[in-house]
């Protein structure tokens, strides 16, 4: 008798063994996924930044439209008001 709980006690040892084993590999694993997505996180704040930078830049050197930065919806430039003296 003492053999088959001696056999049972095995087993569930080894069983708690496997699901703590497979406990840490998913514990790493979510630490590399959230490590990984904070990286692109940075990355991309970095990126984001640059851009705004650079249309900032951009639209401090153009020129303002003329016309109010309408256009037609044929795409060609309004034609210029007639005034009468």
């Amino acid at each position: 008798m003492s053999n088959t709980s001696d056999e049972a006690k095995a087993r569930a040892e080894a069983r708690f063994n496997r699901e703590l084993q497979r406990s840490r590999q998913d514990d790493a694993l979510k630490a590399e996924i959230a490590a990984q997505a904070r990286t692109v996180d940075k990355k991309t704040e970095r990126l984001r930044a640059l851009r705004l930078a650079k249309e900032a830049g951009e639209a401090a050197t153009k020129p303002a439209r003329p016309d109010g930065g309408h256009t037609r919806k044929d795409g060609k430039a309004p034609a210029a008001a007639s005034r009468e003296p």
